[in-house]
């Protein structure tokens, strides 16, 4: 027995009291509802009165068409319909054959019937007039009626009055029954009807079935719909003894739901089978398996498929290449979509609305402003409607191309008739680009519509974001409940965000306790970003406060704030704290990651913890993870300054082979060379620098100029400085003591240094240019011919210097100048 639902229907044994105020629009909420109630009630010989239908049909004129149809039938039943085409008063209309009509031509007459008024009018007359004998069919036939009308309170009463009558469902009425439910779109009360039918020990036939996997497969529960196939499938084995054969729109149905649910290999074995029995597949068969495989990025299956479809003779009608262009589409195919929906052109196929939509939004994606163009003319002459997604999208390509007043014209076109969302699409396409005014002037137009919304206010909070205006979006947040809408988790977390990020920790905090104050702190997210931005102002006491605080409101901390918390100790040096969050995080059974490993180096780097640095950086390199080159800089820095040569060059030589030693990794070997005076290791690794572009940073510049003075290589040091101007690297303090060492030991006297100092700290535009020429003489002269060539105030300079406002520290140093003062070397 097939007991696919636990939920069987019950009912008592009276009729429903029908609804009155139920119309043919009825919800289909409503009929979930009632179909719970219902079951097989028990049998009287009480008739249920009148179907009760709010208007009569009007008497329709009879059409050559459908006088043609009707001729097959044969007999008297032509005229009998034409009868009933013709006279509104169907006793009037049928009292010629009042008396002889069979149960056949009852059933056609009533099939007949295009409107379900109508039909119910003469169900209603049959059941008036005695001598009419009304069977399941005749039932069958007004109930899909009536459940394709969606009046499913006229569908539970004439399912009450079939049991009054004593006349039994069969299969074919709850296949009826569980058909009109998934088209009306409530699979649940179609799933309630099929656990009555097997109640009552009644197998589905195949069409039954397949109309169960949709509703199914339209409910998500896919493997239910599995179970349920297996079980019917069997059962039919059984009866038929053998394994039973399925129809086109079975395995139509089942490489649909399998599909969905994601079981690309089920898909397969379905459709082999389906070949293998001799079942042809249709355009839908295809249609459905392109659409599943390109899903899931299976391209070259598509591929295939197309080609299957030709070889089978199954022409693609608009739907396949509405699949194909969309499928293409999202695999960033503009070239191959484009040329789908000229191909379907050229098959004499006219596109719908859903394929301009959909290559108009791939054209407008990618800034194809010109095919965009030409796309929406045509568009236009045909009279299609522009969906939201696609005329948000729109609006973004013209925004992203910066032709704003094309964007804006985009937007007032369509703004009369936008929803939030879109609006919301619109604003955050201005905002995104810093657009602010337009961004503005969108979210004041949504304002007048009446279509604020929290999504509306979210984007415009971005907006003023990401120019900076912080205190205009604090107004949007506060301003929003004037218009009675409520701000949500993303509205608190954006603030959070933007204020800690510009350093208000503050201000971030206000709204993290209104945050609080309404219940809507469910994770610890906007706790870290608080606490980060005190920990970088340096406020570790307001980092511990709101740490324990969080933790008393119940909520966990993750390893990203963990990892905060550490650095922020790490930072300042203050091991036992950093200790004892770690502690704090095994013990809440979160796994250690590279962020906190990260943190622990550079602490015990600062505090000079050796032990506890390679111990830790032994956990790091466990995690088999990229995330450790800045671990190994610290470690080399470690090592450096504890002179431990073999450790440091046995991490730089693995970061060398890994590739991935930066311009940090080698500064810090030359700085280890050079404390242990080994000039001409120093000198290699520095020249390794040269020759892949690693020297560009003032403090590698100022390690590499720093190890040949100490070695006493003045000349290489002063060929490091010009380079480093002519990188346009400002020189800094550091910069500049080393430098001072080559004037002192060339013999430069007291007085011309402190000249030169004077200028450095005055900022004067000639700067750079005395001290040049002073380092050039030092190195290059005797300290006599130096004492001739310092500065001169009012001697004529042999080539002019011009440096535009030079200033240390802050200016870079003009390329042609610097070319003129190595020229000058």
């Amino acid at each position: 027995m097939l007991v696919p639902c636990d939920c069987p229907l019950h009912v008592p044994a009276r009729p429903l009291t029908p609804l009155q105020n139920l119309t043919a629009s009825a919800p289909c909420k409503s009929l979930t509802f009632r179909i719970n109630a219902v079951s097989a009630p028990a049998r009287t010989s009480e008739f249920c009165p009148e179907l009760a239908v709010p208007c009569t049909v009007a008497r329709q004129t009879a059409k050559g068409k459908k006088k043609g149809n009707w001729v097959h039938y044969g007999g008297s039943l032509p005229a009998m319909l034409e009868a009933l085409d013709h006279v509104q008063d169907v006793g009037e209309a049928l009292w010629l054959w009042e008396d002889t009509l069979s149960n056949r031509e009852r059933t056609i007459i009533l099939k007949e019937q295009k409107d379900w008024r109508r039909a119910v009018d003469i169900f209603d007359w049959f059941r008036r007039e005695r001598g009419h004998e009304l069977n399941v069919i005749h039932y069958n036939v007004v109930l899909c009626a009536v459940g394709r009308a969606m009046r499913w309170d006229l569908v539970l009463r004439l399912w009450h009055e079939m049991h009054s009558c004593g006349v039994l469902p069969d299969n074919s009425t709850y296949g009826t029954l569980i058909d009109v439910c998934c088209k009306g779109g409530s699979e649940r009360a179609a799933l309630l009807w099929l656990g009555d039918m097997c109640k009552r020990g009644l197998m589905p036939d195949e069409v039954t079935m397949s109309i169960v996997l949709q509703a199914y497969k339209k409910a998500g529960e896919y493997e239910t719909a599995e179970l349920f196939f297996r079980k019917w499938s069997s059962d039919s084995s059984t009866r038929m003894e053998g394994h039973p054969r399925y129809n086109l729109y079975t395995y139509n149905t089942l490489i649909d739901t399998y599909g969905k649910a994601g079981q690309l290999e089920k898909v397969s074995d379905t459709f082999n089978q389906m070949l293998r029995e001799g079942v042809a597949p249709s355009v839908v068969t295809f249609n459905t398996m392109i659409h599943v495989w390109g899903k899931h990025h299976g391209m070259e299956q598509v591929a295939s498929l197309v080609r299957m479809m030709e070889e089978f003779q199954c022409f693609p009608d608009t739907r396949t290449y509405n699949i194909l262009m969309s499928l293409y589409r999202e695999s960033n195919d503009i070239d191959v979509a484009e040329y789908y929906f000229w191909k379907m052109k050229a098959e004499n196929l006219v596109p719908d609305a859903v394929s301009c939509r959909t290559l108009l939004y791939g054209y407008s994606i990618r800034g194809m402003v010109t095919k965009a163009e030409a796309l929406l003319k045509e568009m236009d002459e045909k009279g299609f409607v522009i969906d939201e997604y696609t005329q948000s999208a729109l609006t973004r390509m013209y925004v992203n191309a910066g032709m704003l007043e094309q964007a804006w014209r985009w937007f007032d076109r369509f703004h009369h008739q936008m929803n939030s969302e879109c609006f919301s699409a619109n604003i955050d396409a201005f905002g995104e680009k810093g657009y602010i005014v337009l961004a503005e002037k969108a979210f004041m137009c949504c304002l007048k519509k009446h279509m604020l919304n929290v999504s509306v206010c979210n984007v415009m909070i971005k907006g003023y974001g990401l120019v900076g205006k912080l205190d205009e979006a604090c107004e949007v947040a506060d301003g929003m409940q004037r218009y009675g809408i409520f701000p949500d988790y993303v509205t608190y977390s954006s603030l959070i965000q933007l204020l800690s990020t510009a350093k208000l920790p503050k201000k971030a905090l206000h709204y993290l306790k209104k945050m609080q104050a309404v219940k809507l702190l469910s994770d610890c997210v906007p706790y870290s970003v608080v606490i980060s931005s005190f920990a970088k102002n340096g406020d570790l006491r307001m980092v511990e406060y709101l740490f324990s605080e969080m933790i008393t409101s119940g909520i966990r901390a993750d390893v990203f704030l963990y990892s905060i918390l550490i650095d922020a100790y790490a930072e300042v040096g203050k091991v036992q704290q950093a200790a004892a969050y770690f502690g704090l995080m095994k013990k809440d059974g979160l796994c250690e990651n590279a962020t906190i490993y990260n943190s622990l180096i550079k602490l015990y780097t600062k505090v000079g913890y050796v032990a506890e640095a390679r111990e830790t950086y032994k956990l790091l390199r466990s995690l088999d993870t990229d995330a450790i080159l800045y671990a190994s800089n610290c470690m080399i820095d470690l090592y450096s300054d504890h002179c431990m040569v073999k450790e440091a060059c046995e991490i730089f030589e693995s970061l060398k082979a890994r590739g991935s030693a930066n311009e940090f990794s080698y500064a810090m070997m030359v700085c280890l060379y050079k404390k242990i005076a080994r000039y001409d290791v120093a000198h290699r690794i520095c020249k390794e620098m040269q020759a892949l572009g690693l020297l560009t940073q003032a403090q590698s510049y100022n390690s590499v100029i720093q190890m040949y003075v100490s070695g006493g290589r003045m000349d290489d040091a002063f060929k490091i400085f010009k380079k480093m101007l002519a990188s346009n690297t400002p020189p800094n303090d550091a910069t500049f003591k080393a430098l001072n060492v080559i004037l002192v030991r060339s013999g430069v006297t007291k007085n011309e240094i402190r000249k030169l100092e004077l200028l450095r700290r005055n900022n004067t535009n000639d700067c750079l240019h005395q001290w040049y020429r002073a380092l050039y003489s030092a190195v290059r002269s005797s300290t006599s011919s130096f004492q001739h060539s310092i500065i001169d105030q009012s001697g004529t300079k042999a080539r002019p210097f011009d440096i535009d406002k030079c200033k240390s520290r802050e200016r870079n140093t003009r390329k042609q100048v610097t070319s003129e003062l190595i020229s000058n070397g």
